[in-house]
């Protein structure tokens, strides 16, 4: 502590001989800058932007008992007639008389925050705030409240649009263009943290396009301006004064804030809120088609120069991209003339395509770059037809003639019904089941099980298990040091994965 002093004197002593200096040289006082001049004052923009941020009050119903927990005491102890005598009374009171008692809705209250987009009444938050809601109440800068009307929300990205029917025009804000942000950037929240309305943190931009998993469409803004319980759907601004995201997750080991939030972008908010508004629910692109990512070993098993888009594991029946001669295996590097340089990106620009729209697909495939054009769907109807699908359990193709092949560290064998029955694999699912793997080989590095088809070996389709023995010994002959393979875990065609598995030396 005592170095501590030391050090704060120090700096103190040398301070007061610099402006000492300063001013037998004819520097003037007032030309030295004070460390409040050098920091940012938002206080004419905070002025500005408040009465346009509103405090949310939620009411909603949770599911609940009134029953009690007692101790399951054994039949000699003193406390048990006690006890029984007490459950009797309780039930007779709060039950049916003859029995347990009645569980019953308990009344929740939340609360959050919201900023205002058009005088009229429409109001931006999050989804979370307002989901489940059965009464929803907004409060105003000057204190004065509305009930409010949910107008549509979007799980997906989480967020929602209220309305309320003000006297007067309101107060507003508008989106600004989130792309053009740069790491460092100063920012500023306001918002509703633990009920303290119309709270103004300060910080920067730490970081650009999180994925956090918490959902399709992650491309997180990160700021450490502080982000409590209540900020949620509050907006984001820059120094200009627009909005830049909406706060909507904190990463937090104590609940509070510990300098790590995060806000949907405003440019991924802009065209969800739009939708919202217009029809009450979201109308997105859809394509047809389950990816993943592009790892090194599957990138050079493919013979790429590097890892780059999005590699196509599955295509849904009857979908846009099967439609259009997409195929599993295929590596989307470019979608409506928009770049594709990894997984993540590709379902965000379909989803932003207009419904119907034709595009341009560029895929790689067996090393050549081609060209497809296709029909974009509606994300709502797809996801329809992928249920649909699933559940009528699309009859398949009898399996090749039994066969079994032991090599890259497992056992594979053509699929018999009996196999079939054993692993419970999908009826259209075709290729070669993994009966055994090897610890410590190639499949068990890449955590294959008993139980996993291989559909494709070397990209081509495996009807038995000769077929991945001579995918593997055409890959020696490349020059390949792995072998890529799509594999359906446990036997079900919804969890399609291409793998790349290395060669034995």
């Amino acid at each position: 502590m005592a170095m501590a002093w030391r050090n704060v004197a120090g700096a103190a002593g040398m301070a007061v001989m610099m402006l000492t200096a300063g001013l037998m040289s004819g520097t003037a006082l007032a030309e030295v800058p004070s460390q409040a001049e050098m920091l940012p004052s938002v206080a004419d923009l905070s002025d500005k932007l408040l009465p346009a941020v509103v405090e949310i009050s939620v009411e909603s119903k949770a599911g609940g008992s009134d029953m009690l927990s007692l101790p399951d005491l054994p039949d000699n102890s003193p406390f048990k007639d006690f006890f029984d005598e007490f459950m009797k009374r309780h039930q007779g009171e709060r039950g049916d008389g003859g029995g347990a008692p009645k569980p019953r809705d308990r009344t929740v209250n939340s609360m959050g925050s919201g900023f205002v987009i058009d005088a009229s009444g429409l109001i931006v938050t999050n989804n979370h705030v307002v989901e489940n809601a059965e009464a929803i109440e907004v409060k105003f800068q000057d204190q004065s409240t509305l009930k409010a009307e949910l107008v549509g929300r979007d799980p997906k990205t989480d967020l929602a649009v209220l309305r309320v029917k003000p006297e007067k025009p309101l107060a507003t804000v508008g989106f600004g263009d989130s792309d053009h942000l740069r790491i460092g950037e100063w920012v500023m929240a306001i918002g509703n943290p633990f009920g303290l309305g119309g709270s103004v943190s300060l910080g920067i931009v730490s970081a650009r396009n999180r994925d956090i998993n918490a959902g399709p469409y992650d491309d997180y803004i990160q700021t450490d301006a502080a982000i409590n319980k209540g900020n949620s759907g509050g907006p984001l601004f820059n120094m200009r004064g627009d909005v830049v995201g909406i706060n909507t997750a904190i990463f937090s080991p104590s609940g509070g804030s510990v300098g790590i939030g995060f806000s949907v972008p405003a440019n991924t908010a802009k065209n969800v809120v739009n939708q919202l508004v217009k029809f009450g629910e979201t109308r997105r692109g859809w394509f047809g088609v389950k990816i993943q990512d592009m790892s090194k070993d599957i990138a050079e098993s493919m013979g790429l120069d590097r890892p780059r888009g999005a590699l196509v594991a599955d295509v849904t029946d009857t979908g846009p991209a099967q439609k259009a001669g997409i195929e599993p295996g295929d590596v989307i590097v470019e979608f409506d003339g928009k770049p594709i340089g990894q997984m993540k990106d590709l379902p965000k620009i379909v989803a932003e395509t207009e419904v119907g729209k034709d595009v341009t697909v560029k895929v790689l495939r067996s090393g050549r770059e081609m060209s497809f054009s296709a029909a974009v769907g509606r994300l709502e109807d797809g996801e329809k037809l992928v249920a649909n699908q699933a559940q009528s359990g699309m009859s398949g193709m009898e399996g090749a003639a039994p066969a079994v092949a032991t090599l890259l560290g497992m056992t594979v064998s053509s699929i018999t019904d009996e196999l079939r029955q054993q692993y419970k694999i999908d009826e259209k699912l075709e290729g070669a089941v993994i009966t055994s793997v090897a610890e410590g080989g190639a499949a068990s590095d890449k955590q294959l099980e008993p139980g996993d088809v291989i559909t494709e070996a070397g990209e081509k389709p495996v009807k038995g298990s000769a077929d991945i023995s001579a995918a593997a010994e055409q890959a020696r002959k490349d020059g390949k040091t792995s072998v890529l393979m799509l594999i359906a875990k446990g036997g079900k065609g919804a969890e399609m994965r291409f793998i790349a598995l290395k060669l034995d030396k």
